[in-house]
């Protein structure tokens, strides 16, 4: 039994929680962080948004169980190594998905039609979209979109700028093609087998994506900077877009020098150039929206 739960706590993919961290989005950009009550509401979102994503990781390793016994490194999750038992992880994202939903329509009904939306397109991505390219990274990026929507729900927002959806959808597109190019580089000459979307990609095409969102994302987060009304009027805001430009260019390193980008969150928690521009990013922007004149 314990064995198994700890299967199960791996299934549920705890570093991948770290994505959900974006519902605190417009909690910090509408100065609101300090504020207790707002800071309890998306805190109470975010645990429940967890648990429905847990539920779709599940059900996402159910439906890809025998692709992932052929991966190289899937095939070391819990289900496809028989570490965790089929019926148990149905139970459990049965048990999740209920619960999710369940609190997310009680903490508030807003939230819980976000919530309700971002899990429904998850089954369409498991069991339809993700096979179609290019859509399943726009979709990638909507999910990132709902998360943000997800926290504006849940407090009363006064300054939050539409400029954030603009640069976390591009944001997310970058990250989304740089998971699609690693796999690639992966799975080598079975990569079409393993994902049938990676036949609608090369590596060339992949390449001239991330040059047009890497860009983009750079250009919309310079504007956001001076033109979004929440910001301090001294426009200090652009003091952070050097960390914005060298995060992406780390990131960039990352995928065609170093190979890596299959798993996004595990950059963000392992490689420290990265991991330390990003806590430095958030630093001078939590300075410049609480503390700057």
């Amino acid at each position: 039994m314990l064995g198994m739960f700890k299967a199960l706590i791996q299934s549920m993919r705890p570093k991948q929680w770290i994505k959900n961290g974006i519902i605190f989005t417009a909690l910090i950009f509408d100065q609101q962080l300090l504020q207790i009550g707002p800071f309890l509401r998306t805190s109470i979102g975010f645990a429940l948004l967890c648990l429905g994503a847990s539920a779709v990781y599940l059900m996402n390793d159910l439906v890809d169980l025998e692709q992932d016994r052929s991966h190289p490194v899937k095939r070391q999750r819990p289900i496809a190594s028989g570490h965790l038992s089929i019926p148990a992880a149905q139970a459990a994202a049965a048990i999740f998905f209920i619960l999710a939903v369940a609190g997310s329509f009680a903490l508030e009904p807003a939230f819980g039609l976000i919530l309700s939306t971002y899990l429904g397109l998850n089954l369409l991505y498991s069991f339809y979209l993700k096979h179609v390219a290019i859509i399943d990274v726009l979709i990638l990026a909507a999910f990132f979109v709902l998360r943000v929507a997800a926290g504006v729900t849940l407090i009363t927002v006064q300054r939050f700028s539409p400029w954030m959806y603009v640069c976390v959808t591009l944001l997310a597109l970058f990250m989304g093609l740089g998971k699609r190019r690693a796999e690639m580089i992966l799975l080598a000459e079975k990569a079409n087998s393993h994902r049938r979307v990676l036949d609608g990609y090369t590596i060339s095409f992949i390449d001239q994506l991330l040059s047009i969102v890497s860009s983009t994302t750079i250009v919309a987060y310079a504007l956001y900077t001076f033109s979004a009304s929440n910001l301090p009027e001294n426009h200090a805001m652009m003091l952070t877009i050097p960390f914005v430009i060298y995060g992406i260019f780390r990131y960039l390193f990352l995928i065609h020098v170093k190979g890596e980008g299959g798993a996004p969150e595990d950059l963000l928690l392992e490689d420290i150039p990265l991991m330390s521009t990003v806590a430095l990013w958030g630093l001078s922007t939590v300075f410049v929206l609480y503390l700057s004149p």
